[in-house]
């Protein structure tokens, strides 16, 4: 049977419960961060409004965020689960939850796939040494061909239209906020979904058509940089890079270049996943940079696409460039201030409460789980390994 592991992580309130699925979820997209680079770097280059716009080469964009994506994030997470056939019959079940779905199904991926691979391992525990001698490659094929079969029926069935209609959803709590010029408050929506996956979800759902029509009217909308701002990401991967876990630090460079410069905001997204209070430092962060932009008339005329600050460039108002600038910088400032509060401006874990250290240690084994390509779990260490 497949190795298990026991998570090491302790505490019973609600903050380390909320850690330890942060952990969990932080776990499957972290070893899949070169593939996530893959899919920004072909975006970044060859959609109509990248660097070296290539019709050609842009079809690959589509299929890998909406298929390749989501599958290695459900195997991943079915690896974590229940070893190889956990992750097999989690890309099978994953495979359910995309196809259709008009969003990528990074979301859907990380609750169906874990779910499959923990139903076929207690199939596994049950049938234990109850299987005959040369029965037993039968019974794992079948087993898990059967159950990998039946939560991608359920993922089509259910998991995905769920996942669709929370993201509708949120578009029209976004919507409602927009049409009483409660703009910043969106923030309190658009990020906390934006690190589960549903950031192309909201800025082309939502926020692109309504851009559209203001742009026809106005010439410019503030509406495109609600969601693409990378002036958050910039501060929170800044205060990591000063304040966050000593083994995570050297990691934190090349993703302030990805995110920034690149416009690939998923790069910072386990960040926040592995320390999930950190949302509150991307809340505010989105909320300042927002306000700043309403404040000094800013806006784009087109979706800055990827979120870079050269995209922001190449699409804001002639009028604009000094509020989108400030709202840049000031977002910036906003989220390293919070979240350097958040992380304790580095201070060492023998001045920390014992649920911070659990939550350092989630971190570091994190990284670990990246550095492994997702053998383990970024929350557990290894135990003994069962019959």
């Amino acid at each position: 049977m497949a190795s298990t592991y026991t998570p090491e992580v302790t505490g019973t309130s609600f903050r380390a419960r909320v850690q330890k699925l942060g952990g969990y979820l932080a776990g499957m997209v972290m070893p899949n961060i070169g593939a996530l680079i893959a899919w920004g770097l072909i975006t970044a280059m060859f959609i109509p409004v990248g660097w070296i716009p290539n019709e050609n080469l842009a079809q690959l964009v589509d299929p890998m965020i909406k298929y390749l994506l989501p599958v290695l994030i459900g195997y991943t997470g079915g690896r974590i689960v229940h070893g190889q056939r956990g992750a097999v019959v989690g890309a099978i079940a994953t495979f359910g939850v995309v196809v259709g779905a008009e969003v990528p199904m990074f979301l859907g991926a990380m609750i169906i796939a874990p779910l499959t691979a923990w139903v076929l391992k207690m199939f596994d525990n049950a049938i234990d040494g109850k299987v005959k001698p040369g029965f037993e490659m039968l019974i794992d094929n079948f087993s898990a061909g059967i159950i990998g079969a039946g939560f991608a029926i359920l993922g089509k069935l259910t998991i995905g239209p769920v996942v669709s209609a929370l993201t509708k959803a949120a578009g029209n709590a976004v919507d409602w906020l927009l049409d009483h010029s409660l703009m910043p408050l969106a923030s309190i929506l658009v990020e906390p979904a934006k690190v589960l996956f549903l950031n192309n979800a909201i800025n082309h759902g939502v926020f692109g058509p309504l851009g559209v029509q203001q742009v026809q009217e106005h010439g410019k909308s503030i509406l495109f940089m609600i969601e693409s701002n990378p002036g958050p990401g910039l501060g929170l991967l800044t205060a990591f890079l000063f304040f966050g876990p000593r083994a995570l630090r050297p990691t934190v460079p090349a993703a302030m270049i990805i995110q920034f410069l690149g416009g690939i905001h998923e790069i910072y997204f386990p960040y926040v996943l592995m320390k999930p209070r950190l949302i509150l430092a991307m809340i505010a962060g989105g909320m300042s940079g927002v306000a700043t932009f309403m404040i000094t008339g800013t806006g784009t005329v087109a979706t800055p696409a990827p979120g870079s600050i050269f995209a922001y460039f190449a699409v804001t108002a002639k009028d604009g460039y000094v509020g989108m600038i400030l709202g840049v910088i000031i977002s910036a400032a906003v989220t390293f201030g919070v979240a350097a509060a958040l992380l304790g401006f580095g201070k060492l874990k023998s001045d920390q409460e014992p649920e911070e250290v659990a939550e350092e240690a989630v971190a570091d084994e994190a990284i670990l789980a990246a550095e492994t390509a997702g053998t383990q779990h970024p929350a557990a260490a290894p135990a003994k390994e069962t019959a």
